[in-house]
C-alpha cells in the first residue's frame, strides 16, 4: 500500500515546490525603461533554458548579480527586480527554471543544480569570478547555495532561504524534525557549510511560506564575517520594501544611484 502512495506523495511535493507559469514562445518581454537581452541555453539532455540579462547604465560596472528566483510564475514577473542591482552598478542575469516561462522540460532537484551550473558557466564566460554575485530567493536559494559550494564567485546573498525541505516541513508543523519520506531534499545547510564565499542572509519575522525557524537553522552554517539580517514585520514577499534590506545591500554591494519607487513588492513566490 505504501508503494502505491509514493507516486501520489511525490506529485503533491512537486506541486507544492514548483509553481510555473508557461509563456508562449513568441512572448515579448517588456520592462519599462530597462535595457536587456534575451538568451536561450541548450542543456545536454535536450531542454532549453530562457534567461534575461539586464545591463547597468553605469559606465564602469561593478560586476553581475546571478539571480535565482522563487518558485512561481516566470521571468515576466521577476525581471523588474533588476532595479535593485542595475542601479548599484551591476548587470543582472536571471534564468527561468525548466517548465517556467519559455524554458522547456520539467524541473527536479538534479536538473535544478545542473541548469544552475550551465547558467553560471555562461555568465563566467562574460565576467571574471570575482565580479559574480550569487543571489537566491526562496526556492532559488537551493541553486545559489549549490553553486556557492561548487564554483568560484565573489559573494552569496540569500533572501527567505530554508535549511532543507524536511526542515522546512518541520518548521511549518512546529517540530524539530519529521519522519516523512521527502522526494526533494535541497540541503541548503550542507551546501552553505561547504561554501567559502562571504554570505548575507535576509529573512522576515512574519514569513508564512518559509518560517523564520527554518532559516534560523542556517546560522550554525555561517562563517565569521557572514551576516544574518532579520527584518521585523517582513514577510516572504516584501523584504525589499524595507529600508533595512536596501541599506544592507548598500553595505554589501555599494550604494544605489537612485532607489526604485519606494521599493514596490515582488508579489508571491
Amino acid at each position: 500500500m505504501l508503494s502505491l502512495l509514493e507516486p501520489f506523495a511525490e506529485y503533491l511535493q512537486r506541486k507544492a515546490l514548483f509553481r510555473p507559469k508557461p509563456l508562449p514562445a513568441d512572448h515579448r518581454f517588456a520592462f519599462e525603461g530597462a535595457a536587456f537581452e534575451e538568451h536561450f541555453l541548450n542543456t545536454p539532455d535536450g531542454a532549453r533554458l530562457n534567461l534575461l540579462r539586464f545591463l547597468t547604465p553605469w559606465p564602469q560596472g561593478r560586476g553581475v548579480v546571478l539571480y535565482f528566483h522563487g518558485n512561481r510564475d516566470n521571468l515576466q514577473r521577476w525581471g523588474f527586480l533588476h532595479r535593485d542591482f542595475t542601479a548599484r552598478g551591476y548587470d543582472f542575469v536571471v534564468p527561468d527554471y525548466r517548465g517556467y516561462g519559455k524554458s522547456t522540460g520539467q524541473p527536479n532537484e538534479r536538473t535544478l543544480y545542473e541548469d544552475a551550473r550551465l547558467v553560471y558557466d555562461w555568465v563566467r564566460e562574460r565576467y571574471p569570478a570575482i565580479q559574480i554575485e550569487l543571489y537566491g530567493r526562496s526556492l532559488g536559494s537551493a541553486s545559489a547555495c549549490y553553486l556557492a559550494a561548487h564554483v568560484r564567485a565573489h559573494r552569496l546573498i540569500l533572501e527567505t532561504p530554508f535549511d532543507n525541505i524536511p526542515g522546512l516541513v518541520a518548521a511549518h508543523l512546529g517540530r524539530e524534525q519529521v519522519s516523512f519520506r521527502s522526494t526533494f531534499l535541497f540541503p541548503n545547510d550542507r551546501h552553505l557549510r561547504q561554501s567559502p564565499l562571504p554570505a548575507l542572509l535576509f529573512h522576515g519575522t512574519d514569513d508564512r511560506v518559509v518560517p523564520l525557524r527554518s532559516a534560523e537553522r542556517l546560522r550554525p552554517c555561517l562563517k565569521a564575517g557572514d551576516e544574518f539580517v532579520v527584518i521585523p514585520g517582513g514577510t516572504h514577499h516584501n523584504l525589499r520594501t524595507f529600508d533595512l534590506y536596501q541599506h544592507t545591500l548598500d553595505r554589501w554591494l555599494g550604494h544605489s544611484a537612485a532607489y526604485p519607487e519606494k521599493y514596490a513588492p515582488a508579489g508571491h513566490g
